[in-house]
């Protein structure tokens, strides 16, 4: 009964001090992001990708693209900005714990299975700045699969920075009816390198 209770009384602590680390962690990004319009743009970019792709007019899908083009250029913008700002926080709050599953403070007491949140934004603002020259000449419906593959793995890791990777994997198939492993498939070919590079395979 005794070993019960103590089990019980541990998760509960558990539960506690990870709901307190994750409101903080939250309340850090938030701060950042509060300045910009990043995740607006990103709904408006969306919604207008899967409108063009489901267009059936040529010159209509084509219109579409280009009305798109400028709000392209303006998350860019802010992205770049919010990762710059962002870049100029202490090692110690933007590290993240590779762990699936949240554990209190463990970004802190397993330091060497962590990743940084500055290096992991920087990554994808390349990687946004890239899609959205289309760098790599890709055709509109390709180019805009990989924009919003590329804007789901970033989504993926903020969250995963403000709980954890398994509730950012779950989030982001609520969200997007999209797994994980599809975004990383899905992603220019140098993002998956550096990513994985970053936070391991």
């Amino acid at each position: 009964m005794e070993i019960v209770f103590l089990l019980a009384l541990i998760l509960v602590g558990t539960r506690l001090l990870n709901a307190r680390d994750q409101r903080v962690r939250i309340a850090l990004l938030g701060s950042y992001l509060a300045k910009y319009r990043i995740e607006k743009l990103m709904e408006n970019l969306i919604q207008g990708y899967m409108r063009a792709l489901g267009e059936a007019d040529g010159g209509r899908q084509t219109q579409i693209w280009r009305m798109l083009e400028t709000a392209e250029v303006e998350l860019c913008e802010q992205f770049n900005n919010f990762t710059l700002e962002f870049a100029r926080l202490n090692e110690s709050q933007a590290r993240v714990s590779k762990l699936p599953l949240a554990l209190p403070y463990a970004s802190q007491w397993l330091s060497a299975n962590t990743f940084d949140m500055r290096k992991a934004l920087s990554i994808h603002a390349h990687a946004l700045t890239q899609a959205a020259s289309n760098s790599d000449q890709l055709a509109p419906k390709a180019r805009a699969f990989t924009l919003m593959a590329e804007l789901f793995l970033m989504q993926h890791s903020c969250h995963w920075f403000c709980r954890s990777k398994l509730l950012a994997s779950a989030r982001l198939l609520a969200r997007h009816q999209t797994p994980y492993a599809q975004v990383l498939n899905s992603v220019a070919p140098a993002t998956r390198r550096a990513y994985l590079a970053l936070v391991g395979s």
